[in-house]
């Protein structure tokens, strides 16, 4: 896959005298001048979706407040944006539960492995108690969560030596995943090899086979072209994860109360809207990706289960999470340890 020299790009973009002109001219206007950066790519219904969201909120405040769009790792790896978002650097960001996890543990719990069955559970859960509380323990830590997650969807492996059949198919298998704990207990109790890699890491490890597979939503096989280094798609559903949109603390604080109402009205509503998009897309996908030369298929979730009670995969992370947000937790899902 050719790599795309984002930045380099924008910086060439930003040398003409007119593009320059139009970005100053557009950011002096602005009273606050929001940057909004995240991992996937421009296409990706995230983007297209709060691009929109940005375009309402410029208007709706009259001018006040302008979010500017950062897309595909254009200002860092996740790492690198999440110490730009908690350091005020950056004021909006979009992460998984995953990789927030490790700066706020608890918001690994929504991928605690094979909880989820469908969203029928998942957003009922997240816009209800459980996301209560995670938002909770993310504003303690200085960051400011809005309301409604985006989605990213439930998780697949991918493989390009074998399909995922059964716990045993995951035994020394080497899987690309993103850095978070929690994922690295689970794999590593099913008996697999994890390895934590930052997303914009995870093709070339895949096309030199650092790692011989990785797990995604669909939508993100699709977009970033896994299927160029990967034949086999297990749907697993192993986890299902979701984008929190984060703003620095004191920046959100910072707004004036109207706008902040303007600004969470807009990104809650695009969030919304987007699980729409990643259903419909999610949909269309096994095709599309079948017809790029992929195998896919589907291995039952009761065994993975089985397997990761007997390692006491349950029990530890329970300990991990705490009586409360677990007990919420299992008010949706039913008993898991």
């Amino acid at each position: 896959m050719k790599t795309v020299h984002r930045r380099a790009l924008i910086k060439a973009a930003l040398a003409t005298p007119v593009a320059a002109s139009l970005l100053r001219s557009r950011a002096e206007a602005a009273e606050f001048v929001f940057k909004f950066g995240n991992n996937v790519p421009a296409s990706y219904p995230l983007n297209t979706r709060v691009k929109e969201a940005a375009a309402r909120i410029r208007q709706a405040t009259n001018g006040r407040f302008d979010l500017q769009i950062f897309p595909a790792g254009e200002l860092g790896t996740d790492t690198d944006m999440l110490t730009q978002v908690r350091s005020g650097a950056l004021q909006f960001f979009t992460t998984s539960g995953l990789v927030l996890s490790t700066f706020v543990p608890l918001t690994a719990i929504n991928a605690l492995g094979f909880a989820f069955k469908d969203y029928d559970q998942v957003w009922p859960a997240m816009d209800g108690k459980l996301g209560a509380i995670i938002r909770a323990k993310i504003d303690a830590a200085g960051l400011y969560a809005l309301d409604k997650m985006f989605d990213i969807g439930f998780r697949e492996i991918t493989s390009s030596t074998h399909p995922i059949e059964r716990p045993e198919s995951l035994s020394g298998f080497k899987i690309r995943i993103p850095p978070s704990q929690l994922g690295v207990s689970m794999f590593k109790a099913l008996g697999a090899a994890p390895t934590t890699l930052n997303f914009a890491e995870a093709y070339n490890a895949l096309e030199t086979h650092i790692v011989d597979g990785e797990e995604n939503p669909l939508s993100i096989i699709d977009t970033v072209k896994f299927y160029e280094v990967q034949k086999y798609v297990s749907m697993t559903n192993h986890m299902w994860d979701g984008f929190w949109m984060l703003c620095n603390g004191p920046a959100w604080n910072g707004l004036p109360d109207d706008v902040r109402q303007v600004v969470s009205r807009e990104l809650n509503r695009v969030a919304e809207e987007d699980r729409q998009d990643i259903a419909a897309l999610d949909a269309s996908l096994k095709a599309k990706l079948e017809a790029k030369g992929m195998q896919f298929n589907t291995p039952d979730p009761a065994a993975f289960r089985v397997a990761l009670k007997r390692a006491g995969f349950y029990d530890e992370w329970r300990k991990t999470f705490g009586e409360a947000a677990w007990t919420t937790l299992e008010s949706y899902v039913g008993p898991l340890a």
